[in-house]
This record gives structure tokens, C-alpha cells and sequence, in this order.
């Protein structure tokens, strides 16, 4: 399966809070916010929700290579050949030398809640690309992650024009659209995946029920953090378990494995419940690590973790053709 994923490529500062946001919330002041956190550590890493994505396919051997898609500023050589040289084809992203790439910056504090910025960058010019611009053959799925809410709404109208399955995911970019592109995107999607609290902003900004979304998208995923995952297809919900971590160094870019995992068994052409087990792994490997890109493994190492917990009836074989 040819897999195309747009979104934001960017360069993640991971901070780490050694207390509790919620101990500095003074309840009856929430409307005047005014606070400050003095964090002990902070790393710089190769991020943004579509590379990150990307990256973890190439770990996977997708082939043919997964297709990034995406704009980025002046600063991108280095992050562009450690990518290539991880198995991403890179060739559809655009470089725009009057910018830099865009950045990430997020806040994690002890339980690992999460406060984050994003700056756009070179991101914004991604809306006077279109996928026919930038792809030279048509993919058999595109994946339309957060990136230039302009960009992201074109995608869907392109990919439903051209007949391009697609997987819809907003997530970040909820809290830009308002009910009716949300909408828009819903009705026209293949595959739509969020975590719960993005899943309640759906359907609080479109007006529409959960059992409507379900109805209205072949495949709904739902990532539910330390609950697993829990996957609507096929006339069923299916739950899907995390894969126990070894230990936990930060959650940033766990949602981004999984999507990698899921896709990588939606190529193989496996069940919906293999697939989500082998998100739940890629997220796993994250979670052990601080920094999006920072995992890596062999497909034999990844194959023999993976029956350590579940069997795959030998499926998995195909990761190490």
C-alpha cells in the first residue's frame, strides 16, 4: 500500500515540569490564567505528527516507502537526510528558504499531563501545495494529520475529489475548526482517529452524537491513553490493549507511533485487532523514550517483543521479508 502523510514536520523542545499543573490551578481564578513553570530539563528532537509518523512506517518496512508530504523552512537539510536514511521519502516535502521549520514546545509535568505551543513556521505555506503538486502518482491512502488548517481542509476536498481513501486526523487542529469543517471532513473520511478528550470536542463543536460519527466513518479509532485503544469497524467495538512499557520517559509522540502501527497492519491487510496491537507496541517504544524520533528497532526485535505478550499467529512474518 502506498501511504502518503501530510501533516507537520517540525522540531520538538520537550520540557519536564517536576510537580503537578493541576497544584497551581487556583479554581476561581481559571479565567485569569497567569502562570509560569520552571522546568529542570529540555531537550531539542526531529518532530512534528506527520515525520513522526513516517518515521515509525520506515521502521516498519512499509513499502513502498512512506511519502511525507509537507513544507518546511531553511533549517530542514539535516532533519531531511536523518529521515531519508530511516527509510522516508522525503522527495513530496517543499522547502521554503524565507522561514523556518516550524517548532513544538511542550510542558510535561509529573503526571505526565501536558501543556504545548506550536509555531507555524514554514507550515503555514503548506495550503498552496496540493497533493497533485507535490505527489507524482496517486497513493492508495493518504494520512491528513494537523498541519495548516487551510491545507487540511484542501486535502479532504482533493482526496474526495480524486476518490483517495483517507485517514482524518485533527487532533491538535480541533481547537482551530469550528463544527462545520470538522463536519466536512467526518462525512468524507475513510479512517478517523483521535484520543477521548479530542473524540468530546468533536462532538461538542459538530453537534453530532458519538453513535453518529461511528455511523457516519467506516473505521473510527479511539486512543484512550493508559487504557488502550478502542476501535470502531466493521459494525463492532473493538478494545484493544496497551503494550506494557519497560519504563516511562515521556508521552510525547505516542499517538503518532500508534498511527504508524495501525497503518502498517492496515497495509499487511491484517485484522483490526492486530493492528491496534501493533500500535499499541510502536507507542510503547515511544513512551521508553524522550523525543519522538528517538526509538528505533530492528523488525526482528520488534516481531519477538511483540509474542512476548501477544500471538500473532505468525503473521508478523512479513515484517521480516
Amino acid at each position: 500500500m502506498d501511504i502518503a502523510v501530510t501533516g507537520s514536520i517540525a522540531y520538538d523542545y520537550i520540557m519536564r515540569f517536576p510537580g503537578r499543573f493541576a497544584d497551581q490551578i487556583v479554581p476561581d481564578k481559571i479565567d485569569r490564567i497567569s502562570l509560569s513553570f520552571l522546568v529542570d530539563e529540555m531537550t531539542k528532537h526531529w518532530g512534528g505528527v506527520a515525520a513522526n509518523i513516517a518515521y515509525t512506517l520506515a521502521l516498519l518496512r512499509q513499502k513502498p516507502r512512506p511519502r511525507l508530504v509537507g513544507t518546511v523552512g531553511r533549517d530542514f537539510g539535516d532533519y531531511r537526510a536523518w529521515l531519508e536514511a530511516a527509510g522516508v521519502d522525503t522527495s513530496p516535502v517543499r522547502q521554503i528558504d524565507d522561514v523556518f521549520t516550524a517548532s513544538f514546545f511542550v510542558n510535561t509535568d509529573m503526571d505526565n499531563n501536558q501543556i504545548a505551543s506550536f509555531y507555524a513556521g514554514a507550515m503555514a505555506y503548506a495550503r498552496q501545495y496540493t497533493l497533485a503538486d507535490l505527489l507524482s502518482t496517486p497513493p492508495d491512502l493518504v494520512v491528513i494529520s494537523p498541519n495548516d488548517p487551510q491545507a487540511m481542509q484542501q486535502y479532504v476536498d482533493e482526496c474526495h475529489e480524486r476518490g483517495i481513501a483517507f485517514m482524518y486526523d485533527p487532533s491538535q487542529q480541533i481547537a482551530r475548526f469550528d463544527g462545520e469543517p470538522l463536519r466536512h471532513g467526518i462525512d468524507r473520511a475513510h479512517i478517523l482517529i483521535c484520543n477521548e478528550y479530542e473524540f468530546e470536542l468533536i462532538i461538542q463543536k459538530t453537534g453530532l452524537t458519538r453513535q453518529a460519527i461511528i455511523d457516519r466513518v467506516p473505521v473510527v479509532v479511539v486512543t484512550l491513553g493508559e487504557k488502550g485503544s478502542r476501535i470502531y469497524a466493521e459494525g463492532r467495538a473493538i478494545d484493544v490493549p496497551i503494550f506494557p512499557p519497560e519504563r516511562i520517559a515521556d508521552p510525547t509522540g505516542v499517538g503518532d507511533a500508534f498511527r504508524a502501527g495501525l497503518l502498517r497492519g492496515l497495509s499487511a491487510g491484517w485484522n483490526w485487532e492486530l493492528c491496534g496491537r501493533v500500535g499499541a507496541l510502536c507507542a510503547a517504544y515511544v513512551l521508553e523514550r524522550v523525543g519522538t524520533q528517538s526509538h528505533h528497532f530492528t523488525p526482528q526485535e520488534f516481531v519477538a517483543r511483540f509474542r512476548t505478550r501477544f500471538d500473532d499467529e505468525g503473521q508478523l512474518d512479513c515484517l521480516l521479508d
